[in-house]
């Protein structure tokens, strides 16, 4: 499913509607360059499971965020993750475990890690300046409502 974002606040939006059809252990891969809109899609997925959307910056030097809502939102930053290594000293393994949402920037660094039933979220730049093309897969969340 391909949705169109105008700014940052409708990016929020699609992941607020994202957030109302996930389950415990969803697991939500986001995957784009640099200013597409990565973490303004998790804090809309942090207010969609009823977390302060203002707490939500960008995990980059901490690696891991963790928020308390409906659910625990585990926010995580893989830009700086280059192996299994890296990837087992984040906690990635254990936090899988926890029953929470676990949502991955720069996932594309740890593909081969992620599980097979990964919410694939791609960003992407639209026409105008502010505009993304936000696709979400796999395709069966269409039968979820979003």
């Amino acid at each position: 499913m391909v949705f169109v974002s105008h700014s940052p606040a409708q990016t929020e939006q699609i992941g607020r509607q994202l957030a109302a059809r996930l389950t415990p252990g969803s697991v939500v891969a986001l995957y784009g360059g640099l200013g597409m809109g990565k973490t303004a899609f998790v804090r809309g997925l942090a207010s969609g499971l009823g977390v302060d959307a203002q707490e939500v910056s960008s995990p980059t030097f901490a690696l891991v965020h963790e928020h308390q809502g409906d659910l625990p939102l585990f926010h995580f930053d893989m830009y700086r993750v280059s192996g299994w290594d890296d990837l087992e000293s984040t906690g990635f393994f254990d936090y899988l475990q926890r029953g929470g949402i676990v949502a991955l920037e720069w996932s594309e660094n740890v593909e081969e890690a992620l599980p097979e039933d990964a919410i694939h979220v791609a960003i992407a730049p639209g026409e105008g300046l502010d505009d993304r093309m936000i696709t979400i897969a796999p395709d069966e969340l269409e039968g979820r409502g979003i």
